[in-house]
């Protein structure tokens, strides 16, 4: 079921399982963005298994201009202890360079707001890399603040073995 916008022409749906590729061509150039395609492995079958297998991590919004997928939001629900209450984080979102301008990113924006005051969440949350000015403008346009006493903290590959192998 398509939403609309209040932008001409421009319509987000929730993917589904026939959007995996699209879904993976959306996080390719958005790691070519991020200057980051040296960390891309994921897989058709690996998107298709944890989006829409039988327990989904993870949900994805399409943004459609005149019927064309032009970028998407990749979203999770996470949970504030503090709060006592899920809040959705917003892991990527991403709009074609030749769409940017249009509104489309602050819809699909606008969208994951309006689903989370939905669904009784705390808070909206994502994270952004420091050197991607454009970005950090924008949302600081939308009212976001930066969590700057907050450090971000991953461990990944041989460490998070490592450390799971502590158990």
């Amino acid at each position: 079921m398509m939403i609309s916008t209040g932008i001409a022409g421009f319509e987000i749906r929730k993917a589904q399982k026939e959007d995996v590729p699209v879904i993976l061509r959306f996080i390719r150039k958005l790691a070519e963005y991020e200057r980051l395609t040296h960390e891309v492995v994921a897989t058709e079958e690996q998107l298709e298994k944890y989006l829409f297998g039988n327990s989904p991590v993870a949900e994805v919004l399409i943004g459609y201009a005149h019927g064309e997928p032009v970028g998407f939001a990749l979203y999770f629900y996470n949970f504030s202890t503090f709060l006592a209450r899920p809040g959705i984080y917003l892991e990527d979102l991403f709009v074609d360079q030749a769409y940017r301008g249009k509104g489309y990113g602050k819809s699909l924006l606008a969208c994951l707001a309006k689903l989370a005051v939905e669904k009784g969440c705390g808070r909206l949350e994502w994270a952004v890399l420091d050197w991607n000015e454009p970005s950090i403008n924008f949302y600081k346009s939308l009212g976001a603040r930066a969590m700057d006493e907050w450090v971000i903290n991953r461990v990944a590959g041989d460490a998070l073995r490592k450390l799971a192998e502590a158990f």
